[in-house]
């Protein structure tokens, strides 16, 4: 099965209390189609400049990658993103932001892309997003976003949500989205719109879904290292998605849900571990398949009634 993912490429210079990179690769594409490679053929979409090379192109093809709709754009700089951490990671604060040819992105797909079985819409302008789901023939089609365009873009972000099958917010969006302070009343709201999976990233502490047949919660897997937080909900939903791309999109059941959220939390545990794209460029299918049984018997229990008292 193929997936296509369309959003940004960047070069990222991150400080947190445990180091700091002037210049590492990111980006929401980079780090989604990264975990998604694990389980399925990739196609990425997204701008590079003139600063963008060979050793670039090698992390994003890492595990098969097709960057063929990758576009160059003579005479410009890739996007770019700084920014710094407190002890609190849950929080990133931007420092710089240069859109570079990202400003002006105006994604073609080749026919290849359009034909992908699954579509992932990374966090770009939901007017954007919606105009590659209108070039695509995917069967399955999974959406994120962020605080930015629900303040500045809402009505066309939620024109967006419309189209597509799965939405992937953290839980502060989705009740800002929605102004439910619940976080299950919220994603229901979201559901009506369109979409038959709602997934609620949850940082350090995990992450929800709720679908038809029900919620379902996974806390994120115990880490006593922790080095840097960025790009780890791309992952999660480069992980998620790319299980369920594995399935040809077709099953939504509510079991390959719950399996696919845990391959997403596994790999976005070993992307904070080091910095950027450096952990899950070497990550082995070995190392996914052990955290993902790790997850499975860290989260299981036997019930053992006693007589509860009156």
């Amino acid at each position: 099965m193929s997936l296509t993912v369309v959003g940004s490429i960047a070069f990222d210079a991150v400080t947190t209390p445990f180091g700091t990179r002037e210049k590492m690769l990111g980006g929401a594409a980079v780090h989604f189609s990264l975990a998604s490679s694990f389980f399925t053929d990739v196609r990425v979409v997204g701008p590079v400049g003139d600063d963008f090379g060979e050793a670039e192109y090698a992390v994003l093809r890492t595990r098969g990658t097709n960057t063929d709709d990758v576009e160059h754009v003579p005479g410009g700089e890739t996007f770019f993103w700084r920014a710094h951490y407190e002890y609190d990671l849950n929080t990133a604060h931007t420092d710089d932001t240069r859109l570079g040819v990202f400003g002006t992105f105006e994604p073609k797909l080749s026919q290849e892309s359009k034909d992908a079985d699954v579509l992932f819409l990374a966090n770009i302008q939901p007017d954007v997003q919606r105009g590659v789901r209108e070039q695509s023939n995917a069967r399955f089609v999974a959406l994120d976003s962020m605080n930015l365009w629900i303040e500045t873009a809402k009505d066309s972000l939620i024109k967006t949500i419309e189209t597509v099958d799965c939405v992937l917010l953290n839980d502060a969006e989705i009740r800002q989205l929605t102004g439910k302070a619940n976080l299950v009343q919220a994603a229901r709201e979201i559901r009506a719109l369109g979409p038959r999976v709602v997934v609620a990233k949850q940082g350090e502490y995990g992450a929800a879904l709720l679908t038809d047949e029900g919620f379902f919660g996974l806390p994120a897997y115990p880490l006593e290292t922790v080095n840097d937080p960025t790009g780890a909900g791309d992952s999660f939903a480069g992980g998620f998605v790319g299980y369920l791309a594995a399935h040809g999109g077709d099953d939504l059941s509510h079991q390959t849900l719950c399996r696919a959220m845990a391959y997403g939390t596994a790999i976005a545990s070993y992307n904070v571990e080091e910095f950027g794209t450096e952990r899950v460029a070497r990550l082995t299918r070995e190392e996914v398949t052990e955290r993902v049984g790790e997850l499975q018997r860290i989260t299981h229990f036997v019930d053992a009634p006693v007589a509860l008292r009156a």
